[in-house]
């Protein structure tokens, strides 16, 4: 669903929500009244009524009998933001061997076991997903594809498909061709290629700090040397430090997430993307912008990727719909600029092609499946959950823990007292059933010892709340 055909209710309810996340509107403070709100924003009080009645439903709302609708308070203490920037070693960064691998496989092998409480996962619950649709969709396409599609389409990736994404950059306001585009089996491949088509091992790499765990398995994997840029947990990459870097260092490339960073959830300004793309520019040192998340913004407005003001095709855009729509699918994709066709040779020398009939079906889901809509759900039920986390967290966490506030995804990025070991905090916590992503794991040089990322995209229930205050105990013994 588009801003065009959301119904008037929808769009006056995400007003009233970005005016609660902006903090125009105040944990507590009375939202306008139906009468006031029907007069001043020329809208009918069923129009007023139904928003209220779908801002309650968010989480963002709550009515008071016989005193009429209120910002809801989610904790009467709620916990501080991280500290600027999130890093506090020394601003020069320096060139690292990265070696994470045994750490990252010690969080993952934690998720096996299915009644752990996935607060380490990086996925959100499958729950949240159309797969009875999409399945729908996979036999209508597959019964409907010609025989010769089957071996076509394995190079350049599904037509149908290739012109639903190039739409969507379209209404994003980044207009591609759509030979730019090259569909991979998920984005990991997509950053794995781009990564390969302009560096050599030995080679430096700007990265963030933290960064995603699977950056650093990939320059390890490649034998890429780390160059970590610290992340402000609000505003995204420090500019300055990434200035001084490529001043002083030989960088073959950098890999930011500009919007929804993980683990930090850091979104860059418009203005601030524009100056990175200006950066790299001068130096000619390309950007592979992991987007990932760039469907799971709270807003009304998607952010703009670096993407957009790319003019001569520097920057490598890696999206996916594993995140969004279709997790086991692993359909991904790259508008790759200037490196669209090396990328393209590198995946014919390897996977070849991502399975045909997925790419079919999420194209046939895409033009009729009702995409926009799920998506609406599905950022409101995260951003619900998001309250819901955190308010836990300002119940049972130590008072001087320290939190991000993102304005998308499912993640929650927890500064704890200094005392605390994360890692320790991962094995006690597992012990009784929790896993979370230690801080450690994201950083090449093991920083963030006293850090760990949450994910709140699992349904909130009363075993999430348990597991929370169990956490909360943890804490208090360090």
């Amino acid at each position: 669903m588009t801003l065009s055909t959301m119904k008037r209710y929808e769009k006056f309810a995400d007003e009233i929500a970005e005016s609660i996340r902006n903090g125009v509107l105040a944990p507590g403070e009375r939202v306008p009244s139906v009468r006031h709100a029907s007069r001043t924003y020329g809208v009918s009080p069923s129009t007023v009524f139904q928003a209220y009645y779908l801002l309650e439903d968010r989480g963002l709302i709550q009515a008071r009998a016989r005193s009429g609708y209120f910002v809801r308070e989610h904790a009467k203490h709620p916990l501080h933001e991280p500290e600027s920037p999130v890093e506090r070693g020394p601003r020069q960064a320096q060139t690292t061997e990265v070696d994470v691998s045994e750490l990252v496989f010690s969080v993952l092998g934690s998720l096996k076991n299915p009644a752990t409480v996935p607060f380490g996962s990086a996925f959100p619950s499958p729950y949240l997903f159309p797969l009875a649709r999409l399945a729908r969709s996979m036999a209508q396409s597959v019964r409907d594809m010609p025989p010769q599609a089957v071996i076509a389409d394995m190079t350049a990736g599904n037509p149908d498909l290739r012109r639903q994404i190039a739409l969507r950059y379209m209404v994003a306001g980044v207009r591609l061709p759509m030979d730019e585009l090259v569909i991979t089996n998920g984005a990991m491949e997509a950053l794995n290629l781009c990564l390969q088509s302009v560096t050599r091992p030995g080679d430096l790499v700007a990265i963030e700090a933290p960064a995603f765990y699977a950056t650093l398995q990939v320059l390890e994997r490649l034998k890429l040397k780390a160059v970590e840029i610290p992340v402000h947990p609000r505003e995204g990459i420090d500019l300055e430090s990434l200035a001084d870097s490529l001043q002083r260092l030989p960088i073959k490339a950098c890999w930011f997430m500009s919007s929804l960073q993980n683990p930090l959830g850091a979104s860059m300004s418009e203005d601030k993307k524009r100056a990175l793309y200006e950066l790299l520019h001068g130096h000619q040192v390309p950007l592979i912008e992991d987007d990932v998340y760039a469907e799971l913004y709270y807003g009304t407005q998607p952010p703009k990727p670096v993407k957009s003001f790319d003019r001569d095709g520097l920057v490598m855009h890696c999206g996916s719909f594993s995140k969004s729509l279709a997790p086991g699918y692993r359909v991904g994709w790259v508008a790759g600029g200037r490196y669209a066709e090396q990328i393209s040779r590198l995946k014919l020398m390897t996977t070849i092609s991502p399975s045909v009939p997925a790419q079919a079906a999420i194209a046939d889901y895409l033009q009729h499946g009702g995409y926009d809509r799920h998506l609406r759900k599905l950022r409101h039920a995260l951003e619900m959950q998001q309250g819901a986390m955190l308010a836990s967290a300002a119940r049972h966490f130590p008072a001087s823990t320290r939190v991000t506030r993102p304005t998308g995804g499912y993640f929650l990025w927890f500064e704890f007292p200094e005392r605390v070991d994360s890692l320790q905090l991962f094995q006690l916590a597992l012990a009784q059933g929790i896993s979370l992503a230690p801080g450690p794991i994201f950083s090449a040089t093991r920083r963030f010892g006293n850090c760990a990322r949450l994910n709140h995209g699992h349904p909130w229930d009363a075993g999430s709340e348990r597991a929370m205050e169990t956490l909360g105990l943890i804490l208090a013994t360090f």
